[in-house]
């Protein structure tokens, strides 16, 4: 019996409903099954992230002992190598081969057991993986770097690799110990060129430590300091084990033993002016051509006097190392020790400040410091133009002691003997240039009106770093009053103010002094004692301990508890031409005497 065309299409339809239920049921088996397989992909990676964090944990430490044993090998390094340097002077010669070869056991790769353990040709440590056929140690490091990567493969690749992962933590796990030492190896291999270097470099700055020091000692003994350069080694670090720190000091020593003690009696003081650099300009027939030709030394007289007078012997001392104030405020000589053949003298320069009359006299202009800091003096030629050089004493004698250290006993060099109404120095530093008062004199408005940019504090500026610069090379100043007066006549109220001139315009610049040195080589008193005095009680209230004058005699010291008296020795036209015999112990005028000096020389005072 046929079916109709509805119930044909509901058993139809009923066939389909049944696969349909069927489906359902293996979908939902499949999404259980899926959902299984998150689950174990999860504890899987879960797995990997905690085996990984293990892996790193593992390497941090292993890099901090390595880095740790690294700092060792460096410290037995620099000190095997400092000690095998050393060790002629610390005797310890088998013992620092000794402490070298417990370094190099240290070191790993270089020890007994890292050799044995040895098997390539380029000296690879052989792993345990190759021995029993488990994974090489570098191929199992290569794979733990890869799995620091994101994995975005198929499951067959997350199977493999799941797979893997099993070796390989229980490799991590069980680290060989080789490669510690492979390891540790590689990173001494990349310290040791450091520590070395380091080792290196401080065995170097030492030996240059000592050479200086060594230097400095010398330096100073060459300039009869024999104290000082034995201080210096005696408290240095090294003396202990450097043999020529040693031996010198013997040498000092046997040196200074041997010396002659002088007493400030038996020092002689010379003194000059400024030098005449051009005796054309100088002696012209003016009005000034009779003063220089009286009182002043031209420079090439200066250079045959200096060399001569170091021929013979002759070392420059300065007036402290005759005399000084005890801890009480009292004046106590001193004594001077020098070699056999030296003999001790004080040099001194007056008015050193170059002063507006002597413009165009062949005379230096003023004092300079140079691009390497050396005080040298400018100096105006012909054609106007200024240059740089050595035209003066200060300039002249510290190229001399560049040449002959021995010439300045303890570097002490020349007094330096400073008016200020004209400024020092060659700058104009006084007030007056500033406050032009109604007396300003012609030669300072003519200066003025030469230099409209003039400013005081330039000036000073430039005449305190001169006055710095030859301090620190041995110089010391003294006054010479500020208006270069005579203070055996003056008033006792111009002494004070021209005292109070001093103080105020020039002391600051030069850091102050105590020694005063009269203009004229005129003294307050005739010879005697300063004892009350009332201009020495004032000059003595004022800081001055030190006093000189100008006396023909050879020698002339005179020491109280108060003060320190010397005379001085004029070296110049009028003495080597009159009086040459007064000279004779410190050269021969004859060999010296300018022949451009006009002669017969103006005798002084007009007889």
């Amino acid at each position: 019996m046929k079916k109709s065309d509805t119930e044909q299409d509901t058993s139809a339809l009923e066939e389909k409903i049944v696969p349909e239920r069927q489906t359902d049921e293996e979908l939902d088996k499949e999404l259980q099954q899926i959902e299984e397989e998150n689950r174990r992909e999860e504890q899987y990676y879960e797995e990997r992230r905690r085996e990984r964090h293990e892996r790193n944990l593992k390497r941090k430490k292993r890099q901090i002992r390595n880095r740790n044993l690294a700092l060792i090998i460096t410290a037995l390094v620099i000190l095997g190598g400092v000690g095998y340097y050393f060790r002629d002077q610390l005797g310890l010669q088998d013992k620092a081969e000794m402490l070298v070869a417990k370094a190099k056991e240290v070191i790993p790769g270089n020890s007994t057991q890292s050799q044995e353990n040895t098997g390539s040709a380029d000296g690879e440590p052989e792993t345990e993986g190759k021995t029993t056929g488990e994974t090489p140690e570098a191929d199992a490091n290569s794979t733990d770097d890869s799995e620091n990567q994101e994995n975005d493969g198929s499951d067959t690749g997350k199977a493999g690799q799941e797979g893997n992962s099993t070796g390989e933590s229980s490799d991590t796990q069980n680290q060989p110990e080789q490669e510690v030492t492979q390891a540790a190896a590689e990173d001494v291999n990349r310290v040791m060129p450091q520590a070395a270097a380091a080792g290196a470099g401080i065995i170097r700055r030492q030996i240059r430590h000592e050479k200086k020091v060594l230097t400095t000692a010398k330096e100073k003994a060459t300039q009869y300091d024999y104290d000082g350069a034995i201080s210096l080694l005696q408290k240095d670090n090294a003396y202990v084990r450097n043999v020529h720190f040693q031996n010198a000091v013997q040498k000092f020593q046997k040196t200074k033993d041997k010396c002659v003690a002088w007493s400030p009696e038996q020092v002689t003081h010379i003194f000059y002016h400024s030098l005449i650099a051009d005796t054309s300009k100088a002696f012209d027939g003016d009005y000034k051509t009779d003063g220089y030709n009286q009182v002043m030394t031209t420079m090439t007289e200066f250079n045959k006097i200096t060399q001569i007078m170091y021929d013979k012997g002759y070392v420059m001392v300065n007036l402290y190392d005759l005399a000084e104030l005890d801890e009480d405020g009292r004046m106590k000589a001193k004594q001077i020790y020098l070699p056999k053949g030296k003999t001790p003298f004080v040099l001194s320069q007056d008015d050193v400040c170059y002063y507006h009359s002597q413009d165009g006299d062949g005379i230096a202009t003023r004092l300079v410091v140079d691009d390497e800091g050396k005080v040298r003096n400018e100096y105006v030629q012909d054609d106007g133009s200024t240059v740089v050089g050595d035209y003066d004493v200060v300039p002249l004698i510290d190229r001399f002691v560049e040449e002959h250290p021995d010439f300045a006993y303890h570097g002490h060099k020349g007094i330096v003997a400073l008016t200020g109404y004209n400024g020092i120095l060659g700058y104009r530093t006084d007030i007056s240039y500033q406050t032009r008062p109604d007396d300003l004199n012609d030669d300072k408005k003519a200066w003025l009106d030469a230099h409209p940019d003039f400013d005081l504090d330039t000036e000073r500026a430039g005449a305190k770093k001169v006055a710095d610069a030859m301090k620190a090379e041995g110089w010391t100043f003294a006054s010479h009053t500020w208006g270069h007066k005579n203070m055996s006549t003056v008033s006792m109220e111009r002494l004070q103010t021209d005292t109070e001139n001093f103080k105020e315009n020039v002391d600051p610049l030069i850091g102050g002094t105590d020694i005063i040195i009269f203009a004229f080589g005129a003294d307050i008193n005739g010879g005697g004692e300063y004892t009350g005095d009332e201009k020495f009680n004032y000059l003595k209230s004022q800081g001055y301990d030190y006093y000189c004058n100008v006396d023909s005699n050879k020698y002339f010291v005179q020491i109280t508890d108060e003060y320190f008296r010397m005379g001085r020795r004029n070296v110049d036209g009028y003495r080597m031409y009159y009086n040459p015999e007064l000279l004779s112990d410190l050269f021969d005028a004859s060999e010296v005497f300018d022949s451009s000096r006009p002669t017969p020389v103006p005798p002084m005072n007009g007889g």
